[in-house]
């Protein structure tokens, strides 16, 4: 009986497995760019990040809708900032899109496209209070897995730079909100 038991106990555990791998990997076909993501939580550290003011940003990056979109959370710090991203195919634009919400209170539209190994959007925001009313931000993907996640601000009909942030794979941490 115990021979059954443990046997039935590795089907399962196997099983489990399977459709875990099936649940990361059944995505849309518009989305199979983001596929060695998905899953997956990385830590990357703001360009002006200091010993003594530590500035760094956890995103998660998981499937989301069936398959048919990516839901990318993050957080700045331990929740001192956040926000969450939808990133999916718009058939009458015949383009990527994403909808971005913060926990500051505005929120980006955006439409994407791959140049090389780079995601590049253009989001207009809503209800920032800084004047910032679009953001172009540059995913660089890089081989060893990781990325670079870059951005410039127009404020005041001027284009200024933003973050600059690298970001490399962790598991021992995840997104936080307050």
């Amino acid at each position: 009986m115990k021979n059954v038991i443990n046997g039935l106990l590795l089907v399962l555990c196997i099983s489990c497995q399977d459709t875990n791998q099936h649940m990361y990997t059944n995505i849309s076909e518009h989305l199979k760019s983001f596929e060695p993501y998905i899953g997956k939580t990385f830590k990357g550290e703001f360009s002006n990040s200091t010993p003594e003011k530590p500035v760094y940003d956890i995103s998660h990056w998981g499937r989301a809708l069936n398959g048919n979109a990516i839901r990318i959370m993050h957080s700045v710090n331990k929740g001192e900032y956040g926000g969450e991203s939808i990133v999916m195919w718009d058939r009458s634009e015949e383009s990527l899109i994403s909808f971005y919400f913060t926990t500051a209170g505005f929120y980006t539209q955006a439409k994407l496209h791959f140049e090389d190994n780079k995601l590049i959007s253009i989001e207009d925001v809503t209800g920032n209070q800084n004047g910032v009313t679009k953001v172009k931000a540059i995913f660089d993907f890089l081989p060893d897995g990781g990325f670079i996640n870059s951005s410039m601000y127009l404020m005041n009909d001027n284009w200024v730079d933003g973050h600059k942030i690298h970001y490399k794979e962790v598991s021992d941490t995840q997104v936080v909100f307050k």
